[in-house]
């Protein structure tokens, strides 16, 4: 699981180790990705961090999207897609960025990304991402967001809290890079190795993993050792 920046699936992993049966795998690697999160939470983020709401595709046990086909009028039921989906899990993300301190290269963003952290939420009401802000986030450390209500309570929490409306979203693309760009690779990697059909009740394992190796990117051939460590140190799990 350390071996790439991209995640495995269970069915690649129980391949790869030659494994007759699917459920084990599945469930050692999930094992896996909450001591990751453990780790993780360990580490508060400081600086000035850059906030922004992903939106990741996701699936139930009851199949929350139905497909109905008709043999004859080939009908397709769907359930409502957009910001307010089902589908769709409600993911507060948190990135450390601060001023780059070499010239940055042409297309390159200006400023350097430190650490990020990406929580799923059941809304993102202002009370709910204080809360959240409150766990993963240094008192010391400043906010730069959107016009998004969700944050106007953030100064209970956080030292300062700048907000930069900007309705060109190339424009806000430029103010926000690595919150963006972090989301678009999640993405890309979940969908991927999962194709976007991530049980709601996993979709935060799934994330940690992904935050974990982001965090971690410099670690090279040790990161499987650091994992291992923390795998041991973590005792407590069933």
């Amino acid at each position: 699981m350390t071996l790439s920046k991209k995640s495995f699936s269970a069915l690649e992993m129980q391949r790869i180790l030659g494994h007759k049966r699917y459920e084990p795998i599945w469930f050692m690697m999930h094992k896996i990705r909450r001591i990751m999160s453990i780790r993780d939470e360990r580490y508060k983020l400081n600086g000035c961090i850059k906030f922004d709401e992903g939106f990741f595709e996701r699936v139930d046990n009851k199949d929350i999207i139905t497909e109905k086909k008709n043999r004859e009028s080939q009908e397709v039921v769907l359930k409502k897609r957009g910001r307010g989906s089902e589908r769709q899990a409600k993911v507060l993300v948190m990135v450390e960025s601060e001023p780059s301190i070499e010239a940055p290269k042409k297309g390159k963003p200006d400023r350097k990304v430190g650490y990020i952290k990406m929580v799923v939420m059941e809304d993102l009401t202002a009370d709910s991402i204080n809360k959240e802000v409150e766990k993963s986030v240094e008192k010391s450390a400043s906010a730069l967001t959107d016009g998004y209500n969700g944050y106007n309570k953030l100064k209970d929490k956080i030292a300062h809290h700048d907000i930069v409306i900007e309705p060109d979203k190339t424009k806000s693309a430029k103010v926000f890079p690595w919150v963006n760009r972090s989301i678009s690779n999640a993405k890309k990697n979940l969908l991927g190795s999962h194709h976007n059909c991530m049980n709601q009740q996993y979709v935060q394992n799934y994330l940690d993993e992904f935050c974990y190796k982001f965090n971690r990117r410099y670690f090279g051939d040790k990161l499987s050792d650091r994992l291992m460590i923390a795998a041991l140190e973590t005792t407590w799990y069933k």
